[in-house]
């Protein structure tokens, strides 16, 4: 009887944990899609609310972190429950990092509500934007289904991201050249779009760990990467 209440309290403990992480996964998701209509928009009411909940979003994890090494301390799990607590973790921290990413976005709209507009980059950085919000969507039923191929095809859909982020490079680039009066508009648009390639990557992280989580093993071939912008000369006009 007392080995069946410590599993079910343990259960509880696993499901809580997990339920937290649900939780912040759908706040990281609602922070890319209001920072990027923030942008698209200019509205400043709007970035100033992802700003502002970021903070729940930190605190999240930093609530996540204590308890996963309550559980691990108090319940002594096996391997494929360690493995669950591990992953949720690292999780967790990649889900903070795209929070951060979606606030660097908000952050951005006020100045660039002030300069001439880049509409068509605007437009592109949006639909980047919501690609990598739908695989962070995908990723998070990946992780509650233990479902590898769909995290097999995220971690695939990633080179998508990079590709949409080297064209925009290469449009930034091309406004800049033909009008020196759009570069400072131009240069926070590519750091959007820098940021936002980087949510993909951290998307592409939680694919990675739930793979793990099923398998035990992370995936063995390397990540294919598309973000050619810092060696591939071809990219200058």
């Amino acid at each position: 009887m007392q080995e069946t209440h410590i599993a079910s309290a343990f259960d509880r403990d696993l499901e809580m944990i997990q339920a937290q992480i649900m939780k912040m996964g759908g706040l990281v998701e609602e922070a890319i899609i209001d920072a990027a209509t923030s942008l698209e928009t200019r509205d400043a009411d709007l970035a100033e609310t992802v700003r502002r909940r970021d903070k729940v979003i930190d605190n999240l994890e930093l609530q996540i972190n204590e308890e996963a090494a309550r559980v691990i301390a108090l319940r002594a799990p096996t391997a494929r429950d360690l493995r669950l607590i591990l992953s949720v973790i690292k999780i967790s921290a990649n889900l903070e990092r795209i929070g951060d990413y979606a606030k660097n976005m908000a952050k951005r709209t006020g100045v660039l509500a002030g300069l001439a507009p880049v509409d068509e980059s605007i437009s592109a950085l949006r639909r980047m934007a919501r690609e990598v919000e739908r695989m962070l969507k995908d990723a998070l039923d990946s992780y509650i289904q233990h479902d590898v191929d769909l995290a097999a095809e995220i971690i695939l859909r990633d080179r998508d991201v990079d590709q949409m982020y080297n064209a925009l490079f290469r449009e930034l680039l091309t406004f800049m050249l033909e009008d020196p009066r759009s570069i400072t508009s131009c240069m926070h648009l590519h750091f959007i779009a820098k940021n936002t390639e980087r949510m993909g990557d951290h998307v592409t992280s939680i694919a990675e760990q739930v793979i793990y989580l099923v398998t035990g093993e992370m995936p063995d071939e390397a990540r294919p990467k598309g973000d050619r912008t810092s060696t591939d000369a071809g990219l200058i006009p």
